[in-house]
């Protein structure tokens, strides 16, 4: 996927400002930035929640710009939600089912088996049958990325999916995504817990005010004067880089 120039405003607001970036299959970029900085909007832009003011998405080839979020999930983009957007009232199983059936999984069988799959590949199988709202925050933030795997995504778009999951949970997050990255699949991953970026992501892009601040190995990026002024101060020592 390729993103050229592109830009939303808000009012007096940019969220946006030109900003142009790619990813391939088999890589992960991650996104760091402050609060306000335009990461969410961009998924936004991407997976086809809003309309850029400017600019372009090419995936594979195609300008899927005019397409709405529908058409781009057929296409082979899928999003998870800061804050997991369950169906409480389901099965874990029926929640990702209709994830498998917004994929085209026309046939019955081939959409519970993509369903399966799915929640199989996020760990989930222990819990398969339980209703999704008992769910501690960690399987529903593994629910949120068993949805969207359902759907058989190329470019998988990550939204602080790593949020308010203690350090012993980390890893198994880390574990799949690290996965997902080594089938093949594209993934933009946007996070504020930056050490368990570094461990996965192979480029680094940080966003401020909609504009681009650093892009590039990721150490590198987290090291540099506009990377530490953006934050004040914020960014973790050394040690974190390597847990």
């Amino acid at each position: 996927m390729r993103a050229e120039g592109l830009a939303k405003r808000f009012g007096r607001v940019t969220t946006a400002n030109s900003v142009s970036f790619h990813v391939s299959a088999g890589e992960v970029l991650g996104v760091v930035g402050p609060n306000g900085a335009g990461k969410s909007t961009l998924l936004d832009l991407v997976n086809g929640g809003q309309r850029p003011d400017a600019g372009s998405i090419i995936l594979d080839g195609h300008d899927v710009t005019s397409l709405d979020a529908a058409a781009r999930g057929r296409r082979g983009i899928a999003r998870t939600h800061q804050i997991p957007r369950p169906f409480g009232g389901l099965t874990v199983f029926e929640n990702v089912l209709v994830g498998a059936t917004f994929a085209g999984q026309s046939r019955r069988g081939a959409a519970y088996e993509r369903a399966h799959e799915a929640i199989a590949t996020a760990g989930l199988a222990h819990v398969e049958n339980v209703q999704a709202g008992s769910l501690r925050l960690l399987d529903r933030k593994r629910l949120e990325l068993a949805r969207a795997l359902a759907t058989s995504p190329r470019l998988l778009l990550l939204d602080e999916i790593a949020g308010g999951l203690t350090d012993r949970e980390l890893p198994e997050l880390i574990e799949v995504i690290a996965r997902l990255r080594d089938s093949g699949m594209a993934i933009i991953w946007i996070e504020h817990i930056v050490h368990a970026l570094l461990q996965v992501v192979d480029r680094l892009m940080c966003l401020a005010m909609g504009d681009v601040v650093a892009t590039g190995d990721p150490h590198a990026v987290m090291r540099s004067p506009e990377v530490t002024e953006v934050y004040l101060g914020s960014i973790p020592e050394p040690e974190d880089e390597t847990r």
